[in-house]
């Protein structure tokens, strides 16, 4: 089970680093058109700010390279030695996987670069308006 505090908990469920209360992202579904990209400016509990300098989540290209990685991976396994598909069609297992997750993929990868650079905080303060 996802526990608050944890880094996975934030991770997965794309809440703030720093005090776990808020999504970062303005629509939490991947998939809605046109706010695949669209974050706060700042998470309103805390006050912690999402996009620390101009440019911030271009590090997180590098985080995608892995994670694309990793689901392509699992196409494979799940195509080829569970499934028994032949090369042709575990490659077009891998692509339809890759197009498919792409949101999915890119969220994830945020999550984790802004998890790198931003510690939990249990006693972050409620932000002041």
């Amino acid at each position: 089970m996802l526990k608050k505090g944890t880094k996975l908990y934030s991770i997965l469920t794309g809440s703030c680093p720093k005090c776990h209360e808020e999504s970062m992202y303005v629509d939490k579904n991947p998939y809605r058109r046109g706010h695949l990209f669209k974050m706060h400016e700042r998470c309103s509990h805390c006050n912690t700010k999402y996009k620390i300098e101009p440019s911030f989540f271009y590090g997180a290209m590098y985080v995608s390279y892995g994670v694309g990685i990793a689901f392509a991976v699992a196409a494979f396994v799940i195509a080829r030695l569970l499934i028994g598909a032949s090369l042709i069609y575990t490659f077009i297992a891998i692509v339809a996987t890759m197009l498919g997750f792409m949101p999915v993929i890119i969220r994830l990868s945020r999550n984790i670069w802004i998890n790198l650079i931003v510690k939990y905080d249990p006693e972050a303060k409620t932000a002041q308006l």
